[in-house]
Protein backbone atom coordinates (compact mmCIF):
# COMPACT_ATOMS: atom_id res chain seq x y z
CA UNK A 1 0.00 0.00 0.00
CA UNK A 2 2.75 2.44 0.89
CA UNK A 3 4.52 1.75 -2.44
CA UNK A 4 1.30 2.39 -4.38
CA UNK A 5 0.68 5.74 -2.69
CA UNK A 6 4.28 6.82 -3.30
CA UNK A 7 4.01 6.00 -7.00
CA UNK A 8 0.74 7.90 -7.37
CA UNK A 9 2.06 11.03 -5.69
CA UNK A 10 5.38 10.89 -7.52
CA UNK A 11 3.80 10.56 -10.96
CA UNK A 12 1.25 13.29 -10.29
CA UNK A 13 3.89 15.80 -9.21
CA UNK A 14 6.29 14.99 -12.00
CA UNK A 15 3.58 15.20 -14.64
CA UNK A 16 2.75 18.68 -13.37
CA UNK A 17 6.39 19.81 -13.44
CA UNK A 18 7.47 18.47 -16.81
CA UNK A 19 6.11 19.90 -20.06
CA UNK A 20 5.83 17.86 -23.24
CA UNK A 21 8.57 18.24 -25.85
CA UNK A 22 9.79 16.35 -28.94
CA UNK A 23 11.28 12.88 -28.48
CA UNK A 24 13.83 10.86 -30.39
CA UNK A 25 15.95 7.79 -29.77
CA UNK A 26 19.34 9.33 -30.40
CA UNK A 27 19.41 12.39 -32.64
CA UNK A 28 16.14 14.19 -33.27
CA UNK A 29 15.16 14.21 -36.96
CA UNK A 30 15.70 17.70 -38.33
CA UNK A 31 12.61 17.84 -40.52
CA UNK A 32 9.08 16.50 -40.56
CA UNK A 33 9.23 13.97 -43.36
CA UNK A 34 6.31 12.42 -45.22
CA UNK A 35 6.22 8.64 -45.06
CA UNK A 36 6.92 7.00 -48.38
CA UNK A 37 4.21 4.48 -49.25
CA UNK A 38 6.15 1.97 -51.31
CA UNK A 39 4.96 -1.30 -52.73
CA UNK A 40 4.84 -4.19 -50.28
CA UNK A 41 8.16 -5.96 -50.17
CA UNK A 42 7.47 -8.49 -47.40
CA UNK A 43 4.94 -11.20 -48.21
CA UNK A 44 3.43 -11.14 -44.73
CA UNK A 45 2.81 -7.38 -44.76
CA UNK A 46 -0.42 -5.85 -45.98
CA UNK A 47 -0.55 -2.41 -47.52
CA UNK A 48 -1.03 0.35 -44.97
CA UNK A 49 -2.73 3.64 -45.65
CA UNK A 50 -2.03 5.10 -42.22
CA UNK A 51 -0.28 8.47 -42.19
CA UNK A 52 0.81 10.90 -39.54
CA UNK A 53 -2.12 12.52 -37.76
CA UNK A 54 -2.95 14.69 -34.77
CA UNK A 55 -3.03 12.45 -31.69
CA UNK A 56 -5.92 12.20 -29.29
CA UNK A 57 -5.85 14.70 -26.45
CA UNK A 58 -5.82 12.80 -23.19
CA UNK A 59 -5.75 13.83 -19.58
CA UNK A 60 -3.01 12.56 -17.35
CA UNK A 61 -3.72 8.98 -16.23
CA UNK A 62 -5.16 8.32 -12.82
CA UNK A 63 -2.76 6.12 -10.87
CA UNK A 64 -4.09 3.68 -8.32
CA UNK A 65 -1.49 0.92 -8.38
CA UNK A 66 1.56 -0.11 -10.40
CA UNK A 67 1.05 -2.48 -13.34
CA UNK A 68 3.56 -5.18 -12.45
CA UNK A 69 2.88 -7.83 -15.10
CA UNK A 70 1.42 -6.62 -18.38
CA UNK A 71 1.60 -7.74 -21.99
CA UNK A 72 1.24 -5.16 -24.74
CA UNK A 73 0.50 -6.48 -28.21
CA UNK A 74 1.16 -4.29 -31.22
CA UNK A 75 -1.07 -5.45 -34.06
CA UNK A 76 0.81 -4.22 -37.12
CA UNK A 77 0.24 -4.61 -40.84
CA UNK A 78 3.19 -7.02 -40.79
CA UNK A 79 2.03 -9.15 -37.86
CA UNK A 80 1.85 -9.06 -34.08
CA UNK A 81 4.66 -7.88 -31.84
CA UNK A 82 4.21 -8.74 -28.17
CA UNK A 83 6.00 -6.85 -25.41
CA UNK A 84 6.40 -7.98 -21.81
CA UNK A 85 6.22 -4.74 -19.83
CA UNK A 86 8.45 -4.45 -16.76
CA UNK A 87 6.26 -2.69 -14.22
CA UNK A 88 8.66 -3.53 -11.40
CA UNK A 89 11.72 -1.74 -12.78
CA UNK A 90 9.83 1.01 -14.66
CA UNK A 91 6.46 1.39 -12.89
CA UNK A 92 5.60 4.94 -13.94
CA UNK A 93 6.53 4.30 -17.55
CA UNK A 94 4.42 1.15 -17.72
CA UNK A 95 1.46 2.91 -16.08
CA UNK A 96 1.68 5.66 -18.69
CA UNK A 97 2.17 3.34 -21.67
CA UNK A 98 -0.66 0.98 -20.73
CA UNK A 99 -2.96 3.99 -20.29
CA UNK A 100 -2.03 5.26 -23.77
CA UNK A 101 -2.65 1.82 -25.24
CA UNK A 102 -6.05 1.46 -23.58
CA UNK A 103 -7.11 4.89 -24.84
CA UNK A 104 -6.14 4.09 -28.43
CA UNK A 105 -3.40 6.72 -28.58
CA UNK A 106 -1.06 4.47 -30.58
CA UNK A 107 -3.66 3.11 -33.00
CA UNK A 108 -3.07 3.72 -36.72
CA UNK A 109 0.35 5.24 -36.06
CA UNK A 110 3.19 4.50 -38.51
CA UNK A 111 6.59 3.54 -37.12
CA UNK A 112 8.50 6.56 -38.34
CA UNK A 113 12.16 5.68 -37.93
CA UNK A 114 14.46 2.79 -38.71
CA UNK A 115 18.20 2.83 -38.16
CA UNK A 116 20.37 0.23 -39.86
CA UNK A 117 23.73 1.54 -38.64
CA UNK A 118 25.06 2.09 -35.14
CA UNK A 119 22.00 1.82 -32.89
CA UNK A 120 19.75 -0.65 -34.79
CA UNK A 121 16.30 0.42 -33.67
CA UNK A 122 12.76 0.65 -35.01
CA UNK A 123 11.07 3.67 -33.47
CA UNK A 124 7.30 3.92 -33.05
CA UNK A 125 4.68 5.54 -30.84
CA UNK A 126 4.34 8.94 -32.51
CA UNK A 127 0.89 9.35 -34.13
CA UNK A 128 2.17 12.39 -36.03
CA UNK A 129 5.00 10.32 -37.58
CA UNK A 130 7.18 13.42 -37.35
CA UNK A 131 9.43 12.43 -34.45
CA UNK A 132 7.92 15.22 -32.34
CA UNK A 133 4.54 13.87 -31.24
CA UNK A 134 3.48 12.69 -27.81
CA UNK A 135 0.93 13.06 -25.00
CA UNK A 136 0.41 16.10 -22.79
CA UNK A 137 2.67 14.75 -20.04
CA UNK A 138 6.12 13.32 -19.58
CA UNK A 139 7.48 10.61 -17.35
CA UNK A 140 10.82 10.69 -15.53
CA UNK A 141 13.64 8.35 -16.47
CA UNK A 142 13.51 4.91 -14.90
CA UNK A 143 15.61 1.76 -15.08
CA UNK A 144 18.47 3.29 -17.05
CA UNK A 145 20.95 0.53 -17.93
CA UNK A 146 24.26 0.31 -16.13
CA UNK A 147 27.56 -1.28 -16.97
CA UNK A 148 29.25 -1.49 -20.34
CA UNK A 149 28.95 -3.54 -23.49
CA UNK A 150 25.62 -4.89 -24.69
CA UNK A 151 23.37 -2.80 -22.42
CA UNK A 152 20.43 -2.87 -24.87
CA UNK A 153 20.31 -6.48 -26.12
CA UNK A 154 18.15 -7.42 -29.08
CA UNK A 155 14.49 -7.33 -28.08
CA UNK A 156 14.92 -4.44 -25.64
CA UNK A 157 12.08 -1.92 -25.61
CA UNK A 158 12.99 1.54 -24.34
CA UNK A 159 11.59 5.06 -24.37
CA UNK A 160 12.78 7.63 -26.88
CA UNK A 161 13.45 11.07 -25.46
CA UNK A 162 14.81 14.55 -26.14
CA UNK A 163 16.84 14.70 -22.93
CA UNK A 164 16.57 13.59 -19.30
CA UNK A 165 13.04 12.99 -17.97
CA UNK A 166 11.24 13.74 -21.25
CA UNK A 167 9.55 10.39 -21.92
CA UNK A 168 6.20 10.57 -23.70
CA UNK A 169 4.78 7.93 -26.02
CA UNK A 170 7.64 7.27 -28.41
CA UNK A 171 9.57 4.07 -27.90
CA UNK A 172 12.01 1.95 -29.83
CA UNK A 173 12.71 -1.74 -30.30
CA UNK A 174 16.35 -2.80 -30.53
CA UNK A 175 16.70 -5.61 -33.07
CA UNK A 176 20.46 -6.35 -32.95
CA UNK A 177 22.77 -7.10 -30.02
CA UNK A 178 25.52 -4.66 -30.94
CA UNK A 179 23.56 -1.42 -30.58
CA UNK A 180 25.79 1.51 -29.59
CA UNK A 181 23.10 3.39 -27.68
CA UNK A 182 24.24 5.18 -24.54
CA UNK A 183 22.64 4.48 -21.13
CA UNK A 184 20.12 7.30 -21.47
CA UNK A 185 16.86 5.55 -22.28
CA UNK A 186 14.30 4.00 -19.94
CA UNK A 187 14.16 0.23 -20.39
CA UNK A 188 10.55 -0.79 -19.81
CA UNK A 189 10.01 -4.04 -21.66
CA UNK A 190 11.24 -6.74 -23.99
CA UNK A 191 9.85 -8.32 -27.14
CA UNK A 192 8.76 -11.88 -26.43
CA UNK A 193 7.11 -12.50 -29.80
CA UNK A 194 7.52 -10.86 -33.17
CA UNK A 195 11.15 -9.72 -33.12
CA UNK A 196 11.53 -11.58 -36.41
CA UNK A 197 9.06 -9.08 -37.90
CA UNK A 198 11.24 -6.15 -36.84
CA UNK A 199 14.34 -7.87 -38.21
CA UNK A 200 12.62 -8.55 -41.53
CA UNK A 201 11.54 -4.92 -41.86
CA UNK A 202 15.04 -3.78 -40.91
CA UNK A 203 16.63 -6.07 -43.50
CA UNK A 204 14.94 -4.03 -46.23
CA UNK A 205 16.52 -0.82 -44.96
CA UNK A 206 15.35 2.76 -44.67
CA UNK A 207 14.87 5.55 -47.18
CA UNK A 208 17.86 7.41 -45.63
CA UNK A 209 15.74 10.55 -45.29
CA UNK A 210 17.45 11.58 -42.04
CA UNK A 211 20.95 10.39 -42.87
CA UNK A 212 22.61 7.29 -44.30
CA UNK A 213 21.10 4.23 -42.64
CA UNK A 214 18.47 6.31 -40.83
CA UNK A 215 14.98 7.18 -42.08
CA UNK A 216 11.51 5.80 -42.67
CA UNK A 217 11.41 2.04 -43.21
CA UNK A 218 11.33 1.03 -46.87
CA UNK A 219 8.69 -1.48 -45.81
CA UNK A 220 6.05 0.66 -44.07
CA UNK A 221 4.99 -0.78 -40.73
CA UNK A 222 2.06 0.66 -38.81
CA UNK A 223 0.64 -0.04 -35.36
CA UNK A 224 -2.94 -0.64 -36.50
CA UNK A 225 -4.07 -1.40 -32.97
CA UNK A 226 -2.38 -1.86 -29.62
CA UNK A 227 -3.92 -3.87 -26.81
CA UNK A 228 -2.88 -4.60 -23.23
CA UNK A 229 -3.56 -7.64 -21.10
Amino acid sequence: MKRTITLAISFSLLATIFVASPSSAADKPKKNKKIAQVANTLPNCTKTTSVGHTPRKLRMPSIKKPHVKKRITLETNCGEIEIAADGVSAPLTVISMTYLVRRGFLNNSPCHRLTTQGIFVLQCGDPTASGSGGPAWQVPDENLPTGTGNIYPAGSVAMANSGPNTNGSQFFIVYEDDSRLGPNYTLWGRVIRGLDIVKAVAALGSDNSYRAGDGFPNQPITIERAIVR
